[in-house]
């Protein structure tokens, strides 16, 4: 779980707090439910859907640039070095 800061104008907090006291509950449980429901009705735009076709091929192809990027850099032949050990004799 992740925290958040927010800025709200004083009025606002002070609405958001008489009426949290008043239906029993707590302000975090007020904003993470209003966020929800922002969440869900952005998800169910057909816009913001077109948007996100287009934001995966992007980063698709970002993460394309950066393979060849790292391929360049310590090329295209050598296997990772992470949890594997080398095989066969070392050469002297």
């Amino acid at each position: 779980m992740k925290t958040m800061a927010i800025r709200l104008d004083d009025d606002v907090h002070a609405r958001l707090t008489i009426l949290a006291r008043l239906s029993e509950t707590t302000v975090t449980d007020i904003v993470r439910d209003a966020l929800q429901a922002r969440l869900d009705t952005l998800a169910a735009d057909p816009a913001v859907s077109a948007k996100a076709e287009a934001l995966a091929e992007e980063i698709e192809r970002d993460a394309r640039e950066q393979q060849a990027a790292l391929a360049d850099l310590f090329g295209a032949s050598k296997t990772p070095t992470t949890g594997t050990k080398p095989t066969g004799s070392p050469k002297s």
